[in-house]
């Protein structure tokens, strides 16, 4: 889910910025300190918006930089347990698929992909046995995402796509077709007996 943060933070500003504006020197050296940076908190940090408030600055004796205490606005993607998500199938694997979800990948393991018994076929692509369906690299699918570890550097998100109105989106349209149908037969059908009885 993206996010528009406000973040407080002492601002380590380079002396190759001092030349600049103070306001200038701490948006460069916000963009090149937290701009596709990725943390716990923040998460995925896409763009810095503002900087809405710049304290005066202090020099640490020993480090050449000046720190300023600064008020700025970040753009942020954060994955969020339960959320939804759309993206696009970015490689297949052996074990499954990995989906390009905003700035990040999740995997799905390739028995969450779908409702039945799933291989990798010699094509490169993961099928069903019964239904017949494919997944394959470039695939525009939903997916639950069920789990997110923060250990390492990148956050490991695992996805699902084994509940209903989740999948490639065309299945999603087929299985909605298949519900119209079936709804406007039963409709009939309704129609049809009522006719029946007013005899």
């Amino acid at each position: 889910m993206f996010y528009l943060l406000e973040v407080e933070d002492h601002v380590r500003v380079e002396p190759k910025h001092f030349g600049l504006p103070t306001h200038e020197a701490i948006e460069k050296q916000l963009n090149e300190t937290y701009v596709n940076s990725i943390s716990k908190d923040l998460g995925f940090v896409v763009s810095v918006l503002s900087v809405d408030s710049v304290d005066d600055g202090v020099i640490i004796p020993g480090d050449g930089a000046a720190y300023y205490r600064s008020v700025f606005k970040v753009l942020a993607w954060k994955p969020e347990l339960h959320e939804l998500v759309y993206g696009t199938i970015a490689d297949i694997a052996t074990f499954g698929a990995f989906m390009q979800i905003g700035p990040a990948q999740g995997m799905i393991h390739i028995s969450q992909t779908m409702e039945d018994y799933v291989s990798l076929n010699k094509q490169g692509t993961l099928s069903g046995k019964a239904s017949k369906r494919v997944i394959a690299k470039g695939d525009d699918c939903m997916a639950r995402i069920v789990a997110i570890s923060y250990k390492g550097g990148e956050p490991k998100i695992g996805l699902t796509m084994r509940q209903p109105g989740l999948g490639k989106v065309e299945w999603m349209k087929e299985d909605k077709k298949k519900r119209d149908a079936a709804a406007k037969g039963a409709a009939k059908k309704e129609k049809g007996e009522k006719k029946d009885k007013s005899k």
